[in-house]
């Protein structure tokens, strides 16, 4: 497995925006083979930005870079730096390649 992020350091003032962007989205992730899950998450809060980072879990390191070369991927990303900045630069993009994974044995209390 892949688990591919990207950080985002949000301008406090432009919090409730930025989750608008995110949360009113069409995605079409579920469009492609390989992949698996996507979180968007809201981190700690600094003077100067709120940390998210979008990320998403793929079967496989090559089928996250399908995904960057999909037609679903240029649609996501056409409207990108188009409006009013939202964050202290681009996002920062970091990407693992899953070594261990334990799952829960039971359902959580």
């Amino acid at each position: 497995m892949f688990v591919a992020t990207n950080r985002f350091r949000v301008i406090p003032a432009m919090a409730a925006e930025f989750e608008a962007r995110w949360l009113g989205r069409e995605s079409r992730l579920h469009e492609l083979d390989g992949f698996i899950r996507f979180h968007l998450l809201k981190g700690p809060e600094a003077a100067d930005h709120i940390l998210y980072s979008s990320t998403t879990l793929w079967a496989s390191r090559e089928a996250f870079e399908a995904w960057t070369r999909s037609e679903q991927f240029r649609t996501a990303h056409a409207g990108a730096g188009a409006s009013k900045p939202t964050t202290l630069g681009p996002p920062q993009f970091e990407g693992f390649q899953v070594l261990q994974e334990i799952e829960a044995t039971r359902a959580p209390a």
